[in-house]
């Protein structure tokens, strides 16, 4: 919750999870940094239609959210029907702090080695309302058990994995934190329409 910037990178694989309301926008993968209060950028891997992949930048400043066109490269307000913002992976007063907080059936499994260095790993179950808050509304309706990897010294959360279900079939996410407190220049994007 003290966070004030981090870099993230979000994997999905499984059942395909759409962000637009057409359901034509597979999210694959979402690579980005995130610092307080509101702000974030992100480059967002989808599956459009059957198999073509594309990248999308994704910006995101307080209440404006802006995403590139897969064509023209250039940045447009959110359209109407696409729901993502990656500000809200990380706020702090409305996601990660109130999720640990809210942890249920909490169990330190063990210390493991990731990514080169031991790591506590602790099972626990969060609940429904908190899942949807630290996936931008990705994940709804379902507590989920999920496994974290935190750094013994800091504390930090530098790794995260979970499944969900999706239209009956599984979703298997992991979110890899690094480089807290890093000085990321979150800035809106060239080339806007004044």
């Amino acid at each position: 919750g003290d966070t004030e910037s981090v870099r993230f990178e979000l994997r999905r694989d499984g059942a395909p999870v759409y962000i637009d309301q057409v359901e034509q926008l597979s999210l694959n993968t979402v690579v980005g940094q995130f610092a307080v209060p509101g702000s974030a950028q992100a480059v967002l891997e989808v599956e459009v239609g059957d198999g073509l992949i594309s990248e999308f930048g994704a910006v995101a400043l307080g209440d404006e959210i802006w995403l590139s066109n897969p064509i023209t490269g250039a940045f447009e307000p959110l359209p109407a029907g696409i729901d993502l913002d990656p500000s809200l992976f990380f706020d702090p007063e409305g996601g990660w702090q109130p999720l640990m907080e809210g942890l249920t059936d909490v169990e330190l499994v063990g210390i493991e080695e990731r990514d080169g260095a031991d790591r506590y790993r602790i099972s626990a179950t969060a609940p429904a309302d908190r899942v949807e808050a630290i996936t931008a509304g990705l994940v709804r309706d379902q507590d989920v058990e999920i496994d974290f990897w935190i750094q013994p010294v800091t504390g930090h959360v530098r790794a995260v994995e979970f499944t969900t279900a999706v239209g009956g079939d599984d979703v298997e996410w992991e979110l890899e934190l690094s480089e807290f407190g890093a000085d990321f220049d979150i800035q809106p994007p060239d080339g806007l329409d004044s």
